[in-house]
C-alpha cells in the first residue's frame, strides 16, 4: 500500500480545526467498539468536540457489559443496578480522525474507554488487543494483520427483512458467482459505492468478489498495523450497512444466516522482528521457528479461548464438514479445511487464521490468537504433524467446540486465559456467553416447531 493510500482519508487534529472552521465538518462521531465489535458512542457536534477536546466524554460503561439487545444487564463487575450504571471516560484517539464520505460533514474517530482514575477499562475490545500486542512486544516481535471478510447480501430493505421475520429473503445474486466478474447491475453498483468510500475513509480494499454462496460476498483488506486493521474493519461494516439502507438491500454479518450456509472472518498474520517477517520460509523449505512456536501455540491455546472468536450460539453452526470452516484444529500448507493455513511465498508469508465467523468481533479475535502465539514462543508447546489431504477426514487435533456451552466451560478454567487477559476480563466475557445460552435456552425456534409440531 503506497503511502499516500496509507493517510488518504484521515484527518490530522490541525486538518480536523481547519475543516471546522471552513464549515466542511459538522459532526464528530466519537465511537468505542463494544463486546461484539460494533461501533457505539455519540454525535458531537464538531465545534463543541474541538473545545472540550482535552476532556474527551463519557458514556454509560453498560456499553461494555451489555449483549445484542442492549440491555441494561446485572451480573457484571463493570457496571450494573449495584453500581448505579455510571459512566466511563471515552479518550478519542487522535490517530484515527477520518473523514465519512458516505456521510457528508461527518468525522468518525475511534477513542479508548477509561476509568475515571485514569486507567484502562481492561474488558474494552480495543484495550484487550493493546495488551496482547504489547506482551508480543515485550518479546521483540510485531504483528501484521490482514483481514478477510464475508457477508450475505439480500434484495429489499431492513424493514422488509424484519417483517418477513428473516425467511425468504432474495440474494442479490441468483446463484453462486465465486470468482466470477460478470455480476447483476445492482450488484456492482453497490460494490463501486462500497470500494470508493472506504477508500476516501482510509480504508483500501485489497480486493472484492462474489463468494461461494448465491449473495455472497467476501473483501480482503491490505497487510497492516494489528489495530489499524481492527479499527478499519468497524469503518467497513459501519459502510456496508449503511449502503445496503441506500441501495434497499440488507446485509448480515452473522456466522450461520441459514442452514448449510457460513461465512468467516479470516485473520491473516505474521510476526516481525527488526523489521523482517520472522514467519518468511526460504524455498518452500522447513517452516521458521518462529512460524512453528506460533502455530503451535495456536492449536493449543484456540480451543480454550473461543467465546473471544465465537461469542454467540449461531457462531458454532458454521464449523460444518466441507464448509470452509473448521471441524479440528489442525494445520496445513495451502490447505483451506484446516483452522491454521500456512500460505504465501518467501517473504510474503504468513498464516491465516479460519477459526472466527463473519459475526467475531476482530479485536478480540485477533487477540485470542496472539495469546495464543504468544503461548506458544513462550511455553513451546509440541507442533502436532500436518494434515495433508482432505482436513475433514483426519482424526489429527482436537475438535472444535460443538457449541457456545462446551466452549464457555473450557474458557473459565483455563490457565492461558487467565494468564493472558487476567481473572476480571475472562469472568467478564464469561458471563456475557452465560447471558447469552440462557438467552436461547428456553427459546422455541421455527426448526422446532417443524420437527415436533405435528409428529411429537
Amino acid at each position: 500500500m503506497s503511502e499516500d493510500n496509507q493517510h488518504a482519508g484521515f484527518l490530522s487534529l490541525d486538518d480536523l480545526t481547519t475543516a471546522v472552521d471552513s464549515g466542511q465538518i459538522t459532526t464528530v462521531l466519537l465511537a468505542v467498539p463494544n463486546m461484539l465489535g460494533q461501533l457505539k458512542g455519540k454525535r458531537l457536534d464538531a465545534p463543541g468536540f474541538l473545545k472540550t477536546i482535552k476532556g474527551g466524554a463519557e458514556m454509560c460503561a453498560y456499553v461494555l457489559a451489555t449483549n445484542v439487545d442492549m440491555e441494561a444487564l446485572d451480573g457484571f463487575e463493570l457496571t450494573g443496578w449495584e453500581a448505579g450504571f455510571g459512566d466511563v471516560a471515552v479518550v478519542p484517539d487522535l490517530a484515527t480522525i477520518r473523514r465519512l464520505p458516505y456521510m457528508p460533514g461527518t468525522v468518525l474517530i475511534h477513542a479508548d474507554a477509561l476509568h475515571h482514575s485514569g486507567l484502562p477499562v481492561d474488558v474494552a475490545p480495543r484495550t484487550m488487543l493493546r495488551t496482547q500486542l504489547d506482551r508480543l512486544t515485550d518479546l521483540g516481535l510485531d504483528v501484521k494483520v490482514g483481514l478477510e471478510s464475508e457477508f450475505m447480501l439480500y434484495q429489499g430493505t431492513a424493514q422488509q427483512a424484519h417483517a418477513a421475520g428473516y425467511r425468504g429473503l432474495e440474494p442479490v445474486a441468483p446463484h453462486n458467482l465465486d470468482y466470477a466478474l460478470d455480476h447483476p447491475v445492482e450488484l456492482t453498483d453497490f460494490l463501486d459505492d462500497l470500494e470508493n468510500v472506504l477508500r476516501d475513509a482510509g480504508t483500501p480494499v485489497e480486493a472484492v468478489k462474489p463468494e461461494g454462496a448465491a449473495g455472497q460476498i467476501e473483501v480482503t483488506f491490505p497487510y497492516g498495523e494489528a489495530m489499524a486493521a481492527c479499527d478499519a474493519y468497524t469503518v467497513y461494516k459501519h459502510a456496508v450497512k449503511h449502503l445496503g439502507g441506500r441501495h434497499t438491500m440488507t446485509p448480515t454479518f452473522m456466522a450461520s444466516p441459514r442452514t448449510e450456509l457460513g461465512s468467516g472472518l479470516h485473520l491473516h498474520l505474521s510476526l516481525w522482528r527488526d523489521g523482517r517477517n520472522a514467519f518468511a520460509i526460504r524455498d518452500e523449505g522447513e517452516l521458521p521457528e518462529t512460524m512453528q512456536e506460533a502455530i503451535a501455540g495456536l492449536l493449543s491455546g484456540l480451543p480454550h479461548l473461543a467465546p473471544l472468536y465465537a461469542s454467540n450460539v449461531n457462531s458454532y453452526k458454521r464449523f460444518r464438514l466441507r464448509s470452509f470452516a473448521p471441524t479440528h484444529f489442525t494445520w496445513g500448507r495451502d490447505n483451506r479445511g484446516c483452522a491454521i493455513r500456512v500460505t504465501g511465498h518467501g517473504d510474503g508469508a504468513h498464516l491465516e487464521v479460519r477459526l472466527a465467523g463473519a459475526d467475531a468481533n476482530p479485536y478480540l479475535a485477533l487477540a485470542a490468537s496472539l495469546a495464543a502465539i504468544h503461548h506458544g514462543i513462550t511455553e513451546q508447546p509440541k507442533l502436532p504433524p500436518e494434515t495433508t489431504g482432505d482436513a475433514y477426514q483426519t482424526d489429527d487435533g482436537l475438535p472444535v467446540p460443538a457449541d457456545l456451552v462446551e466452549a464457555l466451560a473450557d474458557f473459565r478454567s483455563s490457565k492461558l486465559a487467565l494468564d493472558a487477559f487476567g481473572p476480571a476480563v475472562v469472568r467478564h466475557y464469561a458471563y456475557a456467553a452465560r447471558h447469552e445460552i440462557r438467552w436461547h435456552r428456553h427459546r422455541v425456534t421455527d426448526a422446532e416447531l417443524e420437527r415436533g409440531f405435528l409428529r411429537a
